[in-house]
């Protein structure tokens, strides 16, 4: 950059950060911390252990938007000094170079923050990976895509706990939900859903033969206790079955696990990490209730497409990503033409410039 580009970038660069502060509603967000912070304060805060979770849940979110705003805000402030010294100190003016390109890429992170405003996209979720045709195969691709989103997970620092989990009949799984923790969980995860390909020579094949497999994913967020969803009991059929386990000292004795029907709709929910009857049937209930949520959500978003003249395709034909390991290393997203040929750090978790492509995707529509 010569000098001149680099005064244009700080002007643009305080510009975006000021856009920034509005759009993430910075100044709201810190009345709310102090209002926060000072509720912590008072000598009865932890007699009411839920509530108060709650409330701590409240300035962590507020603190996942305000810390990386002030480092940004800094950042900015530093990049305008060195570009004022470097019109007179070459070494500094190299230096200004560099820093113009790490203050770039802090921006697009927080403007990714910009994309998370949904009603739930600060919320954790329940995340679902169903097999589908293909037997022991996509029993398999379950699997694998289980430990590539729980590496993903962990790089992320977010917990996760799996709730329900059916294993394969010879291999693999047939299906598996996990409730994810962490900032923005749903809001990034929401980029997941859908049909995920996998074309490999099948390890299961003897003559080593080229497989395509599916799977699919759900994900619909964790709702807070005080949105209200009217559930008929009439309306459910609640079965109790035996955990399955790994063998041994973990295989439960008792049918404490939990499957709720819903019967007008036809959903299904399962939990099974709990050793108590009781603790898996809250939890159900509570999936039960995000799932049929995020149903009619989903209808209205259907309905608004439908007077927009836009149709949106649903079901096993909704492929999102393809996963090519033979005859070549191509792991490529469907809706935003991203693409890398280094397949086993994607296999490993490195999954954020899909989620971070589709998200511009999103907000640019």
């Amino acid at each position: 950059m010569t000098p001149e580009e680099l005064k244009e970038f700080s002007v643009q660069a305080k510009q975006r950060l000021d856009h920034l502060a509005r759009f993430l509603k910075i100044n709201e967000r810190r009345k709310e911390k102090d209002a926060v912070s000072e509720k912590m304060t008072a000598p009865d805060f932890w007699d009411n252990r839920e509530r108060a979770q709650e409330t701590v849940a409240e300035l962590s979110r507020c603190r996942s938007v305000l810390e990386p705003f002030d480092r940004l805000t800094c950042e900015v402030e530093d990049f305008e000094a060195l570009v004022e010294l470097g019109e007179e100190d070459e070494e500094i003016f190299n230096e200004a170079q560099t820093a113009s390109t790490r203050l770039a890429s802090s921006m697009d992170r927080l403007e990714l923050l910009s994309f998370l405003s949904g009603k739930f996209d600060h919320a954790n979720a329940y995340f679902t990976i169903h097999a589908g045709a293909g037997g022991t195969e996509s029993c398999d691709w379950v699997s694998m895509l289980l430990r590539m989103y729980r590496r993903w997970f962990e790089r992320r620092d977010w917990k996760d706990e799996i709730i329900d989990i059916q294993q394969g009949d010879e291999a693999g799984i047939k299906s598996v939900t996990i409730r994810v923790e962490g900032e923005f969980a749903y809001g990034h995860l929401k980029a997941e859903k859908g049909v995920h390909r996998l074309v490999r020579i099948s390890p299961f094949d003897s003559n080593a033969r080229r497989h395509t497999s599916f799977a699919s994913v759900d994900v619909f967020p964790e709702l807070d206790d005080d949105i209200e969803i009217a559930i008929d009991e009439k309306d459910l059929r609640i079965d109790t079955y035996r955990a399955s386990g790994a063998g041994g000292q973990h295989v439960n004795t008792t049918d404490s696990a939990i499957r709720i029907t819903h019967l007008p709709s036809g959903m299904i929910v399962a939990c099974q990490n709990e050793r108590s009857q009781h603790k898996n049937r809250a939890t159900a209930m509570r999936m039960l209730k995000a799932k049929l949520y995020e149903l009619e959500e989903e209808k209205r978003r259907d309905e608004a497409d439908r007077l927009r003249g836009q149709k949106t395709e649903m079901g096993w034909g909704n492929q999102i990503r393809s996963y090519v390991l033979h005859p070549y290393q191509m792991v490529k997203d469907l809706r935003t033409e991203a693409e890398t040929g280094n397949t086993a750090a994607v296999l490993d978790g490195d999954l954020d410039q899909f989620v971070e492509a589709w998200l511009r995707h999103v907000a640019r529509d």
